[in-house]
């Protein structure tokens, strides 16, 4: 059997929301859109199952997937509803829906409903994707109240800069927000990971862990007591030596200074595992640490054993997780971890920590 695996921590996963509900101080919903970011959106809900305030996910399929699982905590659709006989099971599944533009507002209007939605009413305050601006927060909101369809109504935002310490943006938007919002009486809603984590003003009635319930800090540093959820891993499948001045693999990238031990390891970027690292890219070799070198294939990569003199074939290599940060191996490949943990594929996913 093919060595590529991804092993997911699911106690790490709930000692990770409760760091954010801990840190945010008020209910929390885990965001398990994306598969979860890659995870398993219904095993990671299982494992919340009895934790989580709540859940959220980007569009009806995802949350339908979970109901069918047996999650019966309220369910939140951040994208909303597409056309308005999405309402229908909405409404038989007992989900909130975001409304953040006229169009969804109009469905609500229009639609006849057997019972009132719980609605979360997004306020653009600087991102500039989605929301209501300024006056059209209130008139949103009036409008909602008038329609007799909706029981309660959340004001939420979302943060563009949350993971930019540095940045003056998130308390700009946290104003901007205030400024909407002004004489609303209703639950709020601000922090995503960035925010929960290093804007303490940013603070409201729920908070929207993502990234951090996977163990992927957001933030510089990662100082914030996260735990890895996944790690990647694979085995050594071959072992050769070239000598100095041979190249190795697509486009002889590598070229190499020694007599070099070389690893083949069954991972390429058909998995989920990025191309572009360079040469030097951490993983570790049975516990301890190694680099890749010459250019990741679609299903092979290749890793340097030459001060490995152990590792032989079906040698543990780790690709990132609780020794190989996964933010390391996304900076290496000029993009972030979201991205890496959500096109991982391919590989056999194991779960601990039920």
């Amino acid at each position: 059997m093919r060595p590529a695996r991804a092993l997911i921590d699911l106690a790490a996963l709930r000692h990770n929301y409760h760091l954010a509900r801990a840190r945010h101080g008020a209910r929390a919903l885990a965001v398990v859109k994306a598969n979860a970011y890659g995870h398993g959106a219904v095993r990671c809900a299982q494992a919340l199952a009895n934790e989580a305030d709540g859940f959220a996910v980007a569009f009806l399929d995802e949350a339908l997937e979970l109901r069918e699982a047996g999650i019966t905590r309220p369910i939140l659709l951040l994208e909303g509803v597409f056309d308005a006989a999405e309402l229908d099971a909405v409404e038989r599944h007992e989900l909130w829906i975001v409304v953040h533009h006229e169009a969804q507002l109009r469905m609500i209007e229009a639609t006849p409903l057997e019972r009132p939605l719980n609605v979360w009413l997004k306020v653009n305050s600087g991102m500039n994707r989605a929301g209501f601006v300024g006056d059209a927060v209130a008139v949103a909101w009036r409008r909602l109240q008038a329609s007799g369809k909706v029981a309660d109504i959340t004001l939420m935002t979302h943060f563009a800069r949350a993971d930019e310490p540095e940045v003056i943006a998130t308390p700009a938007q946290v104003e901007r927000f205030n400024a909407a919002t002004a004489g609303l009486s209703a639950p709020r809603s601000l922090s995503n990971s960035g925010a929960i984590l290093g804007w303490p003003q940013a603070r409201g009635d729920w908070a929207r862990p993502g990234i951090l319930l996977y163990g992927a800090d957001p933030m510089p540093g990662e100082g914030n007591g996260l735990q890895p959820v996944m790690t990647l891993e694979s085995a050594v499948m071959a072992v050769r030596e070239i000598d100095a001045g041979e190249p190795l693999g697509y486009g002889a990238r590598f070229v190499a200074e020694r007599r070099t031990r070389v690893g083949l390891v069954a991972m390429g970027y058909a998995d989920g595992y990025p191309r572009l690292v360079p040469d030097g890219t951490p993983v570790t070799i049975d516990g301890r640490p190694g680099r890749l070198i010459g250019r990741v294939s679609m299903d092979m990569l290749t890793v340097d054993l030459t001060d490995h003199p152990e590792a032989v074939l079906g040698s543990r290599v780790e690709l990132w997780g609780r020794q190989v940060p996964v933010n390391h191996i996304a900076a290496a490949a000029g993009t972030i971890a979201y991205e890496l943990l959500c096109n991982v594929k391919r590989v056999r996913f194991s779960y601990t920590g039920d």
